[in-house]
């Protein structure tokens, strides 16, 4: 029987697109159909476990699943002995704390001895000692935002994306008290076998991600200026220079962060660089 290594995602929602994408771009193929809650990939040995976001960190833990990709709040919340591989960086969200309008609030002390529903007790719980806070918490499994029109609590602490909810609850946003992205999470007792296809999984992911910050970049740059031109580009290991017909010029090409492009790109044409191409990479390994 082949070994296959068990992935945990979320079965349906943001997250779940967004995990099952960078899989495929990695090129393993799969069906995803929304009804079912277990598959095989096609072309690579893993094998999909559709389950509720906070039921992931669970199934990893029990060894049920042998990595889980799940939202990092769910982690912490949990607090469960398991290793972050990657930070994949997706589905930004943060936990904040809000109130009703009108609520005279000066940080986290002008929480004492209120009550606060939160689907994220430990999380709030241990932010609140840290500050010395003395609060009520209330857990609530979800609709957190309705409970002070209600009378439940006094304030909430919920995860944020745009706010719109909130406001519409009478609600304002006071304070971010932890940030969350996606990360995959891992079993701390992987068998041999399978961390052999976790390292293939890891590869074809970093390459995945690696080329979201990157863009390839060609140009044609008169040869004096050359030394300038690498000083200002840098690349993986130095820029690919090719001679040009015209014995005055070469044409370059190399990779530059997307955070530095625009300045490079200014740079580079204050040099008289011509003809500049710019493509995205679909995927880059070292």
């Amino acid at each position: 029987m082949e070994t296959r290594l068990r992935i945990a995602v979320q079965k349906s929602g943001r997250l779940s697109e967004k995990s099952l994408q960078i899989i495929r771009d990695c090129g393993i193929r799969f069906g995803s159909d929304s009804r079912l809650l277990k598959e095989e990939a096609e072309n690579f040995p893993i094998e999909f476990l559709y389950l509720r976001d906070d039921d992931i960190p669970r199934y990893v833990h029990d060894g049920v699943a042998d990595i889980g990709i799940v939202g990092r709040n769910e982690h912490d919340e949990q607090n469960l002995p398991l290793d972050v591989l990657r930070d994949l960086g997706f589905s930004k969200c943060r936990l904040s704390i809000a109130v009703p309008q009108g609520f005279a609030y000066d940080g986290l002390k002008s929480l004492d001895g209120k009550r606060i529903a939160t689907s994220y007790p430990g999380i709030l719980g241990r932010k609140l000692e840290e500050a010395g806070v003395d609060a009520r918490i209330y857990e609530i499994s979800g609709s957190v935002e309705i409970t002070p029109s209600i009378g439940v609590a006094d304030a909430i602490c919920d995860l944020v994306s745009t706010g719109a909810t909130l406001v519409s609850n009478g609600l304002q946003e006071v304070e971010v008290i932890y940030r969350s992205t996606a990360v995959m999470l891992v079993h701390p007792g992987l068998a041999e076998a399978k961390r052999v296809i976790l390292d293939r999984l890891l590869l074809r992911i970093d390459a995945v991600m690696r080329a979201d910050d990157y863009k390839y970049i060609m140009f044609n740059l008169p040869k004096e200026h050359l030394d300038q031109a690498a000083a200002i580009i840098g690349g993986m290991k130095s820029p690919t220079v090719t001679p040009l017909l015209d014995s005055g010029w070469c044409a370059v090409q190399t990779v530059v962060r997307e955070e530095r492009f625009w300045d490079v790109l200014e740079q580079l044409k204050n040099l008289g660089a011509q003809g500049i191409l710019v493509t995205a990479i679909e995927k880059m390994a070292d």
